[in-house]
């Protein structure tokens, strides 16, 4: 069988709704499905701390009957003492599967080309398409469809809006991305996401606005202003994104049943109020949990 990786969105393009609903089907089961994985190991290498994708990564391999093998990169001499190159093909060697959170998105797809077994990425500098995946599931649960319905990205144009460009444009979702001109997401992925979304009848645009952008919104999701490893500091990022708060106001312009999104972890007060993120709106927790089933859908269709 052809190896696999999921590094870009793009990856999950000719399948991503069969992946949304083997994720809901594996959540619904879970406990029930078994040990599909029994025997197989999974390396995580993280270059970036992480709450989330660490501990779902882990346990969705462990609930599925694999081994999880957690890699911190100042463990390893991947990049100082060997290159990337002979650190994928000997890791090739002893495990079924790479889950990589890298600073580079350069070197997460040279990973990509060299291992031998698939290659999935827990996040770079340029996408996060795990997040994106169970995005979609999220929103598959509470809104039913995504042929007519409207997501608003409101903030820095970082990977994680990157990716959400691409998914939306596969399922057939309009989206907007609301960002500052100096925070826009990637000029390549807008290009390639809005003719992708064209072929899907949806339509990718962008906007400076936030007042005009969330006018009808079903989704309003955002994520922090200063993405780790970034060195704005936080007097540069409020007068940057000062007007790209989701707060009260913000809401009350979208649908009366809009919902609101976040990646996690977040900076009350300042990507999103309190008041927002813990009211009847919020699905930012729901989204959390759907990390496990969604890596669990991924896991289960590489590695399987």
């Amino acid at each position: 069988m052809t190896k696999r990786n999921i590094i870009s969105v793009l990856d999950m393009k000719d399948d991503m709704p069969q992946l949304v609903e083997l994720a809901a089907k594996l959540k619904a089961e879970r406990g029930n499905h078994g040990e599909p994985l029994k025997g197989k190991t999974l390396a995580m290498i993280f270059e970036k701390p992480s709450t989330r994708t660490r501990i779902s990564f882990h346990v969705a391999m462990s609930e599925l009957g694999g081994t999880p093998v957690y890699i911190a990169s100042n463990e390893m001499q991947m990049g100082h003492g060997e290159t990337v190159e002979d650190t994928a093909r000997v890791m090739s060697k002893f495990v079924h599967g790479i889950m990589y959170r890298a600073l580079d998105y350069k070197v997460m797809d040279r990973i990509g080309e060299i291992a031998t077994v698939p290659v999935i990425s827990g996040l770079d500098n340029l996408e996060h398409p795990c997040q994106a995946l169970a995005d979609m599931l999220t929103i598959k649960e509470k809104l039913g469809s995504f042929k007519g319905k409207k997501l608003v990205y409101v903030g820095d144009g970082n990977n994680v809006c990157n990716s959400l460009l691409y998914a939306c444009a596969i399922m057939g979702m309009d989206m907007i991305a609301c960002c500052p001109a100096v925070r826009m997401p990637n000029a390549e992925i807008l290009l390639e996401a809005t003719r992708v979304a064209n072929t899907n009848g949806s339509s990718i645009l962008v906007s400076h606005e936030p007042g005009e952008a969330c006018k009808g919104a079903d989704v309003l999701y955002t994520d922090t202003w200063i993405s780790m490893g970034d060195d704005t500091s936080i007097e540069m990022a409020t007068k940057i994104f000062h007007m790209y708060q989701i707060n009260s106001k913000l809401l009350s312009i979208a649908k009366p049943d809009c919902i609101v999104m976040h990646c996690l972890p977040c900076h009350r007060g300042q990507e999103i109020t309190n008041e927002v993120i813990e009211g009847p709106q919020s699905v930012v927790f729901d989204q959390a949990e759907n990390r496990l089933h969604a890596q669990k859908a991924i896991l289960y269709a590489l590695l399987k």
